[in-house]
């Protein structure tokens, strides 16, 4: 059997970990061509002695060198060209874009001009150039397949199934650490408080997107894009027990609903095997020990910016970009106790508000925007 050669962008994020801990697990299927990592090179060397790829990429120029100090005999890459050298690796089969935030960008689309298949976790590149990024894998021929795993359950739901037959894409929320409180207590949490997700482990910064329920405005952009409906299509309701990943509505009332334990080894493992579905050697799902299952409407009074990406969508163009941009720098802020977590939306609708957003942007009008931005939420 020949194995499906794997590069991994952000291999020692928290995607990159468990993409790793399922090509360990199936040897005989998968192997590690390639990995790129910021600059954790102490965990990076880990995977690179037990996976052994054939070349490797941090951002850091720094750790590179060191990188280089302790395996001499591999080829090390280093800043934004060595991530996209990685990205575009002549003999890979499957690029797995797990880079966090706007940093993703460049390096998918360098992966979709060299023609590999994506397994995409970083959501996003989609948000920020989602008509780019599409159009570029349409016209060479590119696979996307979706790693989130919302986006994972909606890509299952939807196959073999006509688009014109959609009537809803329903993405289900967990609600995040702060379901429940009031205004007055969500002006006081903490990053400790944010950081404790009580049914994933993920990130810092997604984790923090899931308390504010930005994550789930990204999410809403990036189905936008990937399944070509439209926005207003895409609703987002709170699911506590983290059970059904997502559902779909026909125009007949029809509703396919994706179900299965929250492990994001699941999603990643479909997307590496696709469109062969593996055995997986993890805790399954006991229907029978579920009590109960509840759905509710987000708060967006209490939670805006989930309301804050979808006007982001519906102005299009560079405003999706401005306002991924403003959040990763609000978020940064909030992580150093320099910002209130219910400052977060505040700083967002205030960049957002002084944009002026170009319609049908080049990939350097969207990069000059994403640099604006961060220099405006600075400001704030």
């Amino acid at each position: 059997m020949v194995k499906r050669r794997i590069v991994v962008l952000g291999s020692t994020g928290s995607v990159g970990i468990n993409t790793l801990k399922v090509i360990e697990s199936l040897r005989d299927r998968f192997r590690v061509l390639g990995l790129a990592a910021r600059k954790n090179i102490d965990l990076l060397e880990k995977q690179i002695r037990e996976f052994h790829p054939e070349v490797v990429a941090l951002v850091d120029e720094k750790s590179a060198r060191e990188l280089r100090g302790r395996f001499k005999s591999m080829r090390v890459t280093s800043g934004q060209e060595g991530v996209n050298e990685v990205a575009r690796l002549k003999e890979a089969d499957l690029v797995v874009s797990a880079i966090v935030g706007a940093s993703g960008l460049i390096p998918t689309l360098e992966a979709i001009k060299a023609k590999k298949r994506i397994a995409l976790a970083n959501k996003e590149t989609l948000v920020m150039a989602g008509e780019t990024v599409m159009q570029e894998a349409h016209r060479r021929g590119v696979e996307i397949l979706p790693i989130d795993s919302e986006h994972s359950a909606i890509f299952q739901c939807l196959k073999k199934e006509e688009k014109k037959k959609v009537s809803r894409i329903i993405l289900t929320a967990s609600g995040g650490p702060f379901l429940g409180f009031s205004l007055s207590r969500l002006k006081s949490v903490t990053p400790q408080e944010a950081l404790r997700h009580p049914t994933w482990e993920m990130g810092k910064k997604i984790t923090i997107d899931s308390a504010t329920l930005m994550n789930k405005g990204l999410e809403v952009i990036a189905a936008h894009h990937l399944f070509g409906v439209d926005i207003d299509q895409i609703e987002v309701v709170i699911h506590r027990e983290a059970i059904v990943h997502s559902l779909v509505e026909f125009i007949d009332g029809t509703m396919l609903a994706h179900l299965g334990a929250p492990d994001m080894r699941l999603p990643i493992q479909y997307a590496l095997s696709y469109p062969e579905r593996l055995p997986i050697s993890l805790k399954r799902l006991d229907l029978t020990r579920i009590r109960r299952l509840t759905f509710q409407r987000p708060d967006t009074r209490k939670f805006p910016c989930l309301g804050l990406a979808y006007e982001a969508a519906r102005i299009g163009g560079t405003a999706p970009a401005v306002l991924n941009a403003t959040n990763e720098v609000a978020i940064s802020l909030f992580l150093k106790e320099e910002m209130g977590f219910m400052e977060i939306p505040k700083t967002i609708e205030k960049v957002l508000n002084r944009h002026k957003p170009i319609k049908n942007p080049t990939l350097s009008e969207i990069l000059k925007a994403d640099a604006w931005a961060r220099e405006e939420a600075l400001r704030c």
